[in-house]
């Protein structure tokens, strides 16, 4: 597994989103904002997506595509997340992960902002838990983020080093408009 840079090309591809609409990756109009997330249950990607969500329509005038993609399948996506305004992927076997090179390990969860933040959003998320997998590869999962533009170069990329390392909406839009300015 290797991770993308900055400058790579991604193949050109078909995606089916738990909604069953199609995802062309490369987006032909906007660059796509590619977001690698843990699992369904997720209490950091909840709060993550549910921010992303709430400035859609900022997201949108800027010109970008938003897809977060899961170690999920599509009924668990659909249970914690169909009602989001935006692309939902479901890729329970890894594909796209481990081709983005988007890996797991132990210390997703135990860098200390991932335990400080974790608290209050897992109480919070209490009636979702069965949406949470076995320990594996989506439990322990890093995020990662990848702005991608119409001809499929990655423009930007981060991969998270904890649970909750991962652009927010106005690191996205700072890196979009710094891409876009001449």
């Amino acid at each position: 597994m290797q991770n993308m840079r900055k400058g790579q090309t991604v193949r050109p591809r078909r995606l089916t989103t738990i909604q069953a609409q199609a995802l062309e990756i490369p987006d032909a109009k906007n660059i796509l904002h590619l977001q690698f997330r843990r699992f369904a249950g997720c209490p950091f990607c909840s709060v993550h997506l549910r921010s992303f969500a709430r400035r859609h329509a900022e997201i949108n005038a800027a010109g970008i595509c938003e897809a977060v993609i899961f170690r999920s399948t599509a009924t668990a996506l659909l249970r914690h997340h169909g009602d989001v305004p935006f692309a939902v992927i479901a890729d329970p076997k890894n594909e796209l992960y481990t081709e983005f090179g988007v890996g797991s390990g132990l210390r997703a969860l135990l860098h200390p902002r991932a335990l400080l933040m974790a608290l209050p959003h897992l109480i919070g998320g209490l009636p979702k838990l069965p949406g949470i997998p076995p320990w594996g590869k989506g439990a322990l999962g890093f995020p990662a983020d990848f702005l991608i533009a119409t001809d499929g170069r990655v423009m930007a990329c981060k991969y998270g080093t904890h649970a909750d390392d991962h652009w927010s909406v106005d690191e996205l839009l700072r890196i979009a408009r710094d891409y876009k300015r001449p």
